[in-house]
């Protein structure tokens, strides 16, 4: 078996990454591309194994043809099996009607969302399979409950076999134009945390949300953490922001520092 080692330098920001190969399991980033310029960046992620597919939140509408064009690198679309959905942002999850009609997958979406997606045109919900609040499994992957980091309904993707967590939304990072790296390490780290720290001071839900998710995953074995926005955390990086997100101070802890 094999992880991504590249350095930052040496990644294919545009076609994407191997992330864990054993030969007949994949991880796969799937790159940025150049179609996210201007527009808030996002990663999705596919899992290839024994010749069948799982997409971690494949995206919205304009960075489709990007990641189907990407997927089928890898995998034809009619092998796709699941299709996981982690919450409700556009960003992630308004190319559900597409994915729909190119794929036989079966989608998982949180039950708490699953009455919204008529208003992305989906009329059919028969292969729509809504993800209880305790988690479930699919796939590979344990689905297990993030909720309130930040959406009320979230949901997060750990691999057992590559031992990489899909976080979601957890961990992301707003880059500066044209400074975008994939993975962070105990070396970058610490510029890291203030790309980090607008993003989770705002928008998740409390310091409590942030403790109890961290005393879940830090029982997992851990090799890579992947979020849906910003870089991959490896190494001694994982800890790193483990340490950093169990601290943080944010949502209603900072209300009176946002209300003013």
């Amino acid at each position: 078996m094999s992880y991504c080692n590249k350095a930052n330098s040496e990644v294919d920001i545009e076609n994407g990454e191997l992330l864990y190969d054993d030969g007949t399991h994949k991880f796969i980033w799937l790159g940025w591309g150049r179609l996210e310029t201007g527009m808030i960046q996002t990663n999705q992620y596919l899992i290839v194994d024994n010749n069948k597919g799982t997409l971690l939140d494949p995206g919205g509408i304009h960075i489709f043809p990007k990641v189907v064009s990407n997927v089928t690198k890898f995998i034809d679309l009619e092998d796709i099996e699941y299709i996981f959905f982690s919450h409700q942002d556009p960003d992630v999850s308004s190319g559900i009607p597409m994915w729909l009609s190119v794929t036989n997958a079966n989608v998982y979406v949180p039950e708490l969302w699953v009455r919204f997606l008529p208003h992305f045109g989906i009329s059919d919900l028969s292969r729509i399979k809504g993800i209880p609040d305790r988690g479930t499994t699919m796939g590979t992957c344990e689905i297990i409950p993030a909720h309130f980091m930040h959406s009320p309904g979230e949901h997060i993707a750990y691999d057992s076999k590559s031992k990489i967590l899909f976080n979601s939304d957890i961990g992301a990072a707003v880059f500066p134009e044209n400074n975008s790296y994939l993975f962070v390490d105990e070396n970058n780290f610490q510029e890291h945390m203030g790309l980090m720290e607008g993003f989770h001071k705002r928008y998740l839900a409390s310091s409590n949300a942030c403790k109890y998710y961290v005393n879940k995953v830090r029982g997992l074995d851990l090799k890579m953490i992947a979020p849906q926005h910003g870089s991959i955390f490896r190494g001694g990086g994982i800890n790193m922001f483990l340490d950093w997100l169990n601290n943080l101070q944010c949502g209603s802890d900072i209300i009176s520092e946002i209300s003013g």
